[in-house]
C-alpha cells in the first residue's frame, strides 16, 4: 500500500469529545510501521469519499447528530463505503447515527441503518469510566477474533441503545454502564430476561462497522483495537502488521502501557 487514507468524518459537528484523536492515533501507529498515512477531513457539506481505507466518526450533541445523519443519508458515500467493506470506527453519537433510529431534541430521528440498533433515552445520564471484555460471538461475526484484550474508555451519554438481531455487541461490560440500563431496556419493550442480558452489552459490530460509547480517545487507550483497525485497513492479519520502529516507538509503547494500566485501575 503506497498510502493509508484515513477519513475523519464530520469533525466539525461530531468532534465534541476529542474523538478526532482516533484518526491521529491510526496515522501515528501506521507511520511508525513505515506506512505513509494521511488524514482526510470530511466536514459538513462535503461528499464522503467512498474509497478511503478506514474511517473514524466521533461524538456530538443532539443538533449535531441530526445534522450529521441528514447529511450522511443524503450524500450516501458513507453507506457505500460500508457496503464495500471499508472499516469504520464510530463513537457515541456516531454509534447512534449509524443505527436505525435515535432520539435527539425530543424526537426520533432516522439513522443510516448500517447498525441494527435503536436508541432512546437513559433515565440517568451515564458519565464515568467504562470497561468491557470483547464479546466472543460478536468478534466471530465481525471477523475480529484477534481482539482479545479488555477495552477501556470514558462514557458520557444519555442514549439507551438496544441491538437488533443483525448486530452484535463489541464487548460485555465489567465496570460502568454500557449501551443501556435496566430502565432503558424495559422501556424499549424487552422482557426482564432479555433486559438482564442487554444491560451488559457495550458498543456494536456489524459488517465493517465497529462502534462504541468509549471516549478517551478509545484508540489511545486500547492499542490492540487501533492495530486491528490498521490491519483491516491494510488487508493483513493483526499478527502480520509490521512492528513499530523509530526513535519514539519504544517511548510510545511504554507511555500507552502506563496510561492503559492507570485507566484499568481507575
Amino acid at each position: 500500500m503506497a498510502e493509508l487514507t484515513i477519513g475523519l468524518v464530520l469533525p466539525d459537528v461530531l468532534g465534541t469529545y476529542g474523538d478526532d484523536g482516533n484518526a491521529l492515533v491510526l496515522r501515528q501507529r501506521a507511520r511508525m510501521r513505515g506506512i505513509d498515512a494521511e488524514i482526510h477531513r470530511i466536514t459538513l457539506g462535503d461528499a464522503v469519499p467512498e474509497g478511503l481505507d478506514v474511517y473514524t466518526v466521533g461524538g456530538g450533541e443532539d443538533v449535531a447528530q441530526i445534522l450529521a445523519a441528514e447529511h450522511l443519508i443524503a450524500d450516501g458515500g458513507m453507506t457505500r463505503a460500508v457496503n464495500a467493506g471499508r472499516p469504520v470506527l464510530a463513537i457515541c453519537a456516531g454509534l447512534q447515527v449509524f443505527g436505525r433510529s435515535f432520539r435527539a431534541s425530543d424526537r426520533m430521528v432516522d439513522g443510516l441503518g448500517l447498525i441494527d440498533a435503536t436508541t432512546s433515552s437513559l433515565q440517568t445520564r451515564m458519565i464515568g469510566e467504562l470497561k468491557s471484555v470483547p464479546a466472543k460471538q460478536g468478534m466471530r461475526a465481525a471477523g475480529m477474533e484477534e481482539l482479545t484484550e479488555p477495552l477501556t474508555g470514558f462514557a458520557n451519554h444519555q442514549g439507551a441503545t438496544i441491538l437488533g438481531p443483525d448486530a452484535r455487541p463489541l464487548g460485555h461490560v465489567t465496570h460502568g454502564t454500557g449501551n443501556t440500563d435496566a430502565h432503558g431496556a424495559l422501556t424499549a419493550g424487552l422482557t426482564p430476561e432479555t433486559a438482564k442480558v442487554e444491560v451488559y452489552h457495550e458498543g456494536a459490530v456489524q459488517g465493517s462497522v465497529i462502534a462504541t460509547y468509549m471516549h478517551g480517545p478509545v484508540l489511545a487507550r486500547n492499542p490492540q483495537l487501533a492495530d486491528l483497525l490498521l490491519a483491516k485497513a491494510t488487508g493483513v492479519a493483526l499478527a502480520d502488521l509490521p512492528p513499530m520502529t523509530g526513535v519514539f516507538a519504544e517511548q510510545l509503547v511504554g507511555e500507552v502501557a502506563t496510561l492503559r494500566a492507570e485507566r484499568m485501575r481507575a
